[in-house]
């Protein structure tokens, strides 16, 4: 076939019924290009259908070739699978989608198919496409319609009864699709006990079926078909009802990304089904039937998108983590003098601990081990050392920004009156007061802990537990003139991960019901005793969060940067506390002389900063997560940062004392 000239007599001439696949599909895919190719406006594009329409009627010629073309068309090509299928994954599962969008986004489709949904992404990839579309009006709709219908006696009828027939077909197939997901045990023991006395799937494909009778039966009234299809809307009005009900069951029993994927491509199904009834049986079926094309190339548009597929599939899985870290936050917020002396008081205990963990860390050093191991033991020290400070009750500052964050953001879903500004502020203030007091904590017990507890070494070995030259090394990574800076950023970054990790863990926890296993199961009850294992319920639904932001970040401390040197990016981390004591031992490495050397001050100097970065990242990205999760981006925030400004100007001292 010779190549298609991309103006109207080229494309009339070049339409040939009895070409080969490909080339029949590529004419198709080049019409299209014509009619959208300057793209100036939807006017234009429309303009440019009107000139096609008026070449064919010109031409019998070629409009005999048209109708000869659309035969074999639709001979070929299953129509019926573009509309039920198109946009939805052909497996229930997330995974495998992303997998398929990945493949869509990385490898070009050929137009040698008989896949309708395939073709019609390669002829319609554009939102043009869905603009210029809905702009088509009713007379020139009727008379492309006409032109695709041969012209002997009952073709009309006999095209009318192809794209009926169509429909049908695919409300056909959606409603099985959506039969079967309906029973699916996940989401059928998940709906409320009155969607599942309704029973709404079982009578799904029964009321389908009688819609196909009174719309293929021309003996019958219209009051038939429309009592039919009323009885249909009404059935699938049920359905969403039900599936709706699953959500609720979400608040206790936790979410899972792939039973909410299921669940959006459940009611999207049922949306499918309810605009093919309107295609069907509208009295102006052109002009749904180019609504519907143009809504199918918006879901092809997204069909393709990671990002839709991703957001839309997460969103309520970040909601719940957000939901679960505001809980746990809620106890790092101080609002008393009480409050504020306590949290000094456990930072001061968080900061004892660290002492040990610094000291630990130098020791695991002096192994000489590879990266890896080096970074796993490192991560081993940093997850123990965490966890023992959750355990005693004990607080690690950097730690709570990141469950704050989301306990704040759950403060900015009524923001409409001046007083709830005033109230979020007050929180602002308790916050940035309960990370001053926690930091403050850690930092001044964990540097003069580290310094005694390294010069009591240096009396029962005759040595400080690292040499001279190792803590100027130590002092210059830490300097505030280096990529400290930076690096306390990026540690920000792994702050906030592990809240994420936190918040996941203890939804799979309520997901998978282990609190209930461990207090039920025959077997582990037989082990424990139904007492102990009662409380061991109890101890793991309790603090599953914080072990899993403890470890979490013990491990992600050691080992990143391992994994980071074997890239050659060279990252490293910055956690205040550790940095704090680690100038502590290399200042008794040093002695009094230290006080003298600029890099002892450049490094105390990077604590203050080293500390507002690791608050502020992790804050600022756990209340981004938070934001969105509550449906709050919508918030006018010119008038709560106004508002916090004018706190600074009136009470500043009101951030930093109770």
């Amino acid at each position: 076939m010779k190549r298609i000239t991309l103006d109207l007599p080229g494309l009339l001439a070049a339409l040939d019924p009895e070409a080969d696949l490909a080339h029949r599909h590529l004419w198709l895919i080049h019409l299209l290009e014509w009619v959208r190719a300057p793209k100036p406006s939807v006017d234009a594009a429309v303009q440019r259908v009107q000139l096609l329409v008026d070449a064919f009627e010109a031409d019998p010629a070629a409009r005999q070739r048209l109708q000869a073309w659309w035969l074999r068309f639709i001979e070929t090509v299953d129509i019926t699978a573009l509309l039920a299928d198109f946009g939805f994954a052909p497996r229930t599962n997330m995974f495998s989608e992303l997998s398929e969008r990945v493949r869509y986004k990385l490898l070009p489709s050929t137009p040698e198919t008989v896949d309708a949904s395939e073709l019609f992404m390669l002829a319609m990839p554009d939102e043009f496409d869905a603009r210029w579309l809905h702009a088509l009006d009713a007379g020139l709709l009727d008379r492309i319609a006409a032109l695709l219908v041969a012209g002997e006696p009952g073709a009309e009828a006999q095209g009318s009864t192809f794209w009926q027939h169509s429909l049908l077909g695919a409300i056909t197939y959606c409603a099985g699709q959506i039969l079967s997901t309906g029973f699916a045990p996940e989401l059928r023991l998940r709906m409320d006990e009155q969607a599942r006395n309704d029973q709404p799937f079982h009578a799904l494909i029964h009321d389908v079926e009688s819609l196909r009778v009174e719309v293929l039966h021309a003996l019958r009234t219209n009051d038939r078909r429309d009592a039919a299809e009323a009885r249909l809307r009404e059935r699938l009005d049920a359905c969403r009802a039900a599936v709706t009900s699953v959500y609720a069951h979400f608040e206790s029993e936790g979410i899972s990304v792939g039973l909410v994927f299921r669940l959006r491509q459940l009611r999207a199904r049922i949306l499918r089904v309810r605009r093919l009834l309107d295609c069907l049986l509208a009295d102006n079926r052109a002009t749904e039937t180019a609504d519907l094309l143009a809504n199918l190339v918006s879901v092809g548009i997204e069909r393709r998108s990671l990002r839709a597929l991703l957001a839309t599939n997460t969103s309520l899985l970040a909601a719940k983590v957000a939901e679960r870290s505001a809980e746990t936050g809620e106890h790092y917020i101080t609002r008393t003098g009480k409050e504020y002396l306590s949290m000094v008081t456990k930072a001061a205990g968080g900061g004892f601990v660290m002492a040990f963990t610094t000291l630990m860390k130098f020791a695991l050093y002096a192994l000489g081990l590879s990266a890896f191991w080096g970074g796993l033991a490192a991560g081993i020290n940093y997850s123990i050392s965490f966890v023992l400070i959750q355990l005693l009750h004990f607080t690690v500052a950097t730690k709570q920004p990141a469950m704050t964050a989301p306990a704040m953001a759950a403060k900015l879903k009524d923001l409409r009156a001046s007083e709830a500004i005033e109230e979020f502020v007050d929180e602002v203030a308790h916050l940035v007061r309960s990370q001053v007091a926690a930091v403050l904590g850690n930092v001044l017990v964990v540097f003069p802990m580290v310094l005694l507890l390294s010069l009591g070494y240096a009396q029962l070995f005759g040595h400080t537990p690292i040499d001279a030259p190792h803590s100027i090394a130590v002092l210059d990574s830490l300097s505030l003139l280096g990529l400290s800076p930076l690096f306390a950023a990026f540690t920000g970054v792994l702050l906030f991960a592990s809240s994420l990790i936190a918040g996941w863990a203890e939804n799979w926890f309520v997901l998978r019901r282990i609190d209930s296993v461990i207090r039920y199961n025959p077997g582990i009850t037989r082990w424990l005793g139904a007492r102990r294992a009662d409380r061991w319920a109890h101890f793991w639904r309790r603090h599953i969060s914080g072990l899993a932001a403890n470890v979490s970040l013990g491990m992600m401390l050691g080992l990143v940067p391992a994994f980071a040197g074997f890239f050659g990016l060279g990252l490293e981390v910055r956690h205040v506390t550790l940095s704090a004591g680690q100038i502590g031992a290399a200042s008794a490495a040093l002695g009094w002389e230290v006080l003298h050397s600029n890099i002892f001050w450049w490094a105390i100097a990077l604590l203050p900063v080293n500390g507002a970065l690791n608050v502020t990242v992790s804050f600022y990205l756990a209340f981004r997560v938070a934001l969105r999760a509550h449906n709050v981006s919508g918030v006018d925030r010119s008038r709560i940062y106004a508002a916090i400004r004018r706190r600074l100007r009136t009470a500043p001292l009101s951030f930093f004392r109770p």
